[in-house]
């Protein structure tokens, strides 16, 4: 699997105060990925991008919702995410 094929998996992290949390304590990392995305190819873009070895990996999908913000309706668009588990020892630099 080559680099650009790993980079157009993984978007962005998602920065988060409960990601946050749960990266300090439970050394769980969140990251938006693309619609195609499985748990095998989350995985493989991880260990090549930020080289350490996930242990488990958990894809969710959330849709998109109605809003109302300042007077007028909206959609907040869906996205999916993937919690990256990584064993005690690993770290991730996300800044």
């Amino acid at each position: 699997m080559t680099t650009s094929i790993t980079s157009d998996i993984i978007l962005r992290p998602r920065i988060t105060e409960k990601s946050g949390i749960m990266g300090e304590a439970l050394n769980v990392y969140t990251f938006e990925v693309t619609k195609n995305a499985t748990k095998d190819t989350v995985a493989k873009a991880i260990k090549t991008l930020y080289k350490v070895t996930p242990t488990k990996v958990r894809v969710i999908n959330l849709p998109a919702k109605n809003v109302f913000v300042r007077g007028r309706k909206g959609t907040q668009s869906a996205v999916k995410k993937a919690l990256v588990y990584l064993k005690k020892g690993d770290k991730i630099d996300l800044a």
